[in-house]
């Protein structure tokens, strides 16, 4: 039997419909904050509902000299919290006031006294449940907390407004990353984590082995159980030497079947213990070892084998079979730098699109990226305003400037001159301008910030800076690179017609002083059937710096790895 108190599931839930749609969560028996506070009235309408609500104390006070409290309760659904009032005779108001406290509430929505800020409150009824939290211990108190602070506390930084929301805006550019690809007719094709391939030709990458730990193993067991000696190996011969000689008499002496069956049985035993510690006797500690390099023939892969710093490559060989595909996943470099824009680990979207040439990639890659800012004023204007107050008060108007105009499209070359004749006129860049240079962000962010004041397309890279794969244009100088600038973050994407021609793809490579065998699977793409075909890639992270303002790319991605910290 329930409580005769409470009303029963199915009655709450009729309570929950307001105008025809239902206000309680399809899997749980709580009403979202979001669905009370960020309807057009603020809630007023659903003012005499019986609801259920739980999340965790922002801030509480108790007033009326302890007769009751006031709690701001948010469950991470939006950035505004629920006010809650709970009178001392349902709970101990102590516990519940504790920011970070934890609850879970019953009562009627109640429209609060005029001249408060809120449109609706929470008249608690009864209280379901309370996760206490020691305020003595809490490491995320309601103080403001500096990022840097939080990236020490990884699992409790999501209860904060920032982080949660950076979250929120994040999980919107993914739903809005499939929608667009999806609505375009691109299949989603999911590209290895682990790859025995190197697609920037960096170098800086992860690897993957179990040489070391095999080692440290058998190490262990060596030293636990050591391996034969020559004598222990010379005995088990003599032994074998005898067994075969008895078999031998026996057999002369025409003896029984029985006796003889069981002399071979003797026999085998006695080899097959031989066997065993001659191959014991191989055992060396140490991680293996041939012609005085590390026999990678003995790893798990059979090969050297890394994290992937792209999907690129792999998602190439469905292009070139199915059209038009995307791989959308975690990348890794090993590249072992401090700044606010690297991570270890970090998210690509990848599209690859075949007969299509270059200013068909930045066709779509300027329209995903208007897509991507659209969707976020649409679906996430509240937590865009939050970001608005607390980081970049003009990151909602970059937002609609990027979704509405046109995007500057100039070669390379243009660039350069453009940037030359900036540094004639007084500006001074750290890095001298000249053709041929990889442009650094300070050029970037010069070209799309002051120079365009919009986001910028440069196009036909020097081919010495770009990867192998990327087409040679016509000139034998440039490539059909192409990279999109945004202001806050310099360079958003980059992408390029790739290679289609076999003999040119395959003296790059060598050009860039890669091995052949590895990309040989590669190279096939364009022996058997070659096409046309063009891809960028976006970082996922430099997205949401750029919808954000937030500085630090370490802030926006959930678990942060980088040189010395990989936490949980």
């Amino acid at each position: 039997m329930g409580d005769p108190a409470t009303p029963p599931a199915s009655e709450l839930a009729a309570m929950a419909i307001i105008d025809g749609a239902s206000l309680k969560h399809p899997f749980s028996d709580r009403v979202p904050v979001r669905s009370i506070v960020c309807r057009p009235d603020g809630g007023a309408g659903l003012a005499g509902n019986r609801v259920r609500a739980g999340g965790w104390v922002k801030t509480g006070r108790e007033q009326g000299k302890g007769s009751f409290a006031f709690l701001e309760v948010n469950d991470g659904s939006c950035p505004a919290n629920l006010q809650v009032i709970v009178d001392a005779g349902v709970e101990d108001l102590s516990t519940l006031v504790q920011t970070g406290t934890c609850v879970s509430v019953e009562g009627v929505l109640k429209v609060p006294p005029e001249g408060t800020k809120q449109k609706i409150e929470l008249r608690v009824e009864r209280v379901l449940h309370v996760g206490p939290t020691d305020p003595a211990k809490y490491p995320i108190p309601k103080t403001k907390l500096s990022l840097e602070f939080l990236r020490d506390h990884i699992h409790l930084r999501p209860r904060t407004n920032t982080i949660s929301a950076v979250a929120r805006i994040r999980n919107a550019l993914a739903f809005a990353t499939h929608s667009f690809f999806q609505e375009h007719g691109f299949l989603y094709i999911h590209t290895p984590i682990v790859t025995t391939s190197d697609c920037e030709g960096a170098g800086e990458m992860f690897q993957v082995t179990t040489l070391i730990s095999e080692a440290e193993k058998l190490d262990k067991e060596l030293i636990e159980n050591p391996p034969p000696t020559e004598a222990d190996i010379e005995a088990a011969r003599l032994t074998v030497m005898q067994k075969g000689e008895i078999v031998a008499q026996l057999k002369a002496a025409k003896a029984t079947r029985d006796d003889i069956s069981a002399a071979v049985a003797g026999l085998k035993i006695a080899k097959e213990n031989l066997s065993r510690l001659e191959e014991r006797a191989k055992l060396k500690p140490g991680i293996p070892k041939k012609d005085g390099k590390i026999d990678y023939s003995q790893d798990f892969f059979s090969r050297q084998a890394f994290l992937t710093v792209s999907g690129q490559l792999q998602v190439e060989t469905y292009a070139c079979a199915v059209t038009s595909v995307y791989t959308f996943g975690p990348t890794f470099r090993a590249e072992h730098s401090h700044t606010s824009r690297h991570l270890a680990e970090f998210w690509m979207v990848e599209p690859e699109i075949a007969f299509a040439d270059l200013q068909d990639d930045m066709n779509c890659a300027e329209a995903y990226v208007k897509y991507m800012c659209q969707w976020l004023l649409d679906k996430c204007f509240d937590d865009m305003e939050l970001m608005a107050k607390l980081y970049d008060k003009g990151c909602i108007d970059r937002l609609r400037m990027v979704s509405s105009t046109p995007f500057e499209r100039i070669s390379y070359t243009e660039a350069v001159r453009l940037l030359e004749e900036a540094m004639r006129g007084g500006k001074e860049f750290e890095k001298n301008v000249e053709w041929g240079i990889d442009l650094a962000s300070e050029h970037e962010r010069y070209l799309t910030e002051e120079i365009f004041k919009k986001p910028v397309i440069v196009y036909n890279y020097p081919k010495g800076i770009k990867a192998f794969y990327m087409r040679l244009n016509d000139d034998s100088k440039t490539v059909a690179a192409m990279d999109i600038l945004v202001p806050k973050v310099g360079e958003l994407i980059g992408g390029s017609q790739r290679e289609e021609r076999y003999e040119v793809i395959q003296q790059r490579i060598v050009e860039m002083g890669l091995p052949l065998e590895p990309y040989d699977w590669y190279l096939d793409l364009r022996r058997y059937g070659t096409v046309k075909h063009c891809g960028f890639g976006l970082g996922f992270e430099r997205m949401i710096l750029f919808a954000t303002g937030i500085d630090n790319i370490r802030d926006v991605i959930p678990f942060p790895r980088y040189p010395g910290r990989a936490d949980l």
